[in-house]
């Protein structure tokens, strides 16, 4: 089996393909695609195949694809990118990816995509069934893009596709922990967030990429425990603002996701089930 994976130099890839290398039976190889080379060598040496080029590089697209069992898409455009950028590499590229991954006979596709495609709050966790709702609070390109990108693969269905909706996704030094006070200083004190550890994620993609019998599902990732607007200070060792109880949260459950599906259907158990876990285990 041959798996490609894209955006292995993101915050996400570059730790969950060390992760897939390290658990590969003998059979099993890697691919990565990367547009430039030297960000790439430390996939080299834990034996990981290049290819260098961009996914909207008709050529490098084909080199990528060809002989490929399985592609996992992590590859994405999200915050303080032009509008065209965001629907160019979360939807166009994931597009032609799907199609060109089609036409080469992958058996097994996953789109990797966000828990922010639910938009609004239901007055409970959101659930894989629940339809994206447009123009809450945070919607944006980024949303929408993902959505439709989501909605053309499902469709491919003469290959197997799966989506994983990922989480705020923290930990290992990624500093989207930090950077979440660039927002927090707006949000209600007992406003929450839903996170998902780095070693979370990857479990959960690990889950989706190799069970069988899941064409066509949908899976939530994150942990067991969102964490409010305070503890996100807390957290990261920073006092809270004193006007911080003045902001109210019109929207308690936006972004908050059932993990029961990926409980139930794949064994999924976060490693991690809180912020507050992988602080003690020091893995934050």
């Amino acid at each position: 089996m041959l798996t490609l994976v894209t955006g292995a130099t993101g915050q996400v890839g570059r730790r969950f393909v060390p992760r897939l290398l390290a658990q590969a039976r003998p059979e099993e190889r890697v691919r990565v695609i990367v547009r430039d080379a030297a960000r790439a060598e430390r996939f080299a040496e834990l034996g990981a195949e290049v290819v260098v080029g961009d996914l909207r590089d008709t050529d490098a697209l084909g080199k990528a694809v060809s002989g490929v069992d399985a592609v996992v898409n992590v590859a994405a455009s999200f915050r303080g990118v032009p509008d065209e950028e965001a629907w160019a590499v979360n939807h166009e590229a994931a597009i032609a990816l799907g199609k060109a991954s089609l036409a080469s006979g992958v058996r097994r596709f996953v789109q990797v995509s966000t828990g922010m495609v639910y938009g609004a709050g239901r007055g409970r966790p959101l659930t894989e069934e629940d339809e994206s709702r447009p123009g809450s609070r945070m919607w944006g390109a980024y949303n929408e893009s993902k959505v439709a990108a989501e909605r053309e693969l499902l469709a491919l269905d003469t290959m197997d596709v799966r989506v994983a909706r990922l989480p705020f996704v923290y930990g290992e030094g990624d500093p989207h922990l930090a950077n979440s006070l660039q927002w927090a200083a707006g949000w209600a004190s007992n406003q929450r967030l839903h996170m998902g550890h780095h070693a979370d994620v990857a479990q959960g993609l690990l889950r989706v990429l190799h069970a069988p019998g899941v064409a066509g599902r949908v899976y939530n990732i994150a942990d067991d425990a969102p964490v409010t607007t305070v503890e996100l200070y807390l957290l990261n060792g920073v006092g809270i603002p004193a006007d911080l109880d003045r902001n109210t949260d019109s929207d308690p459950w936006f972004g908050v996701m059932s993990t029961e599906r990926i409980r139930r259907e794949l064994g999924y158990r976060p490693l991690y089930p809180t912020a507050w876990t992988a602080r003690e285990a020091g893995v934050l």
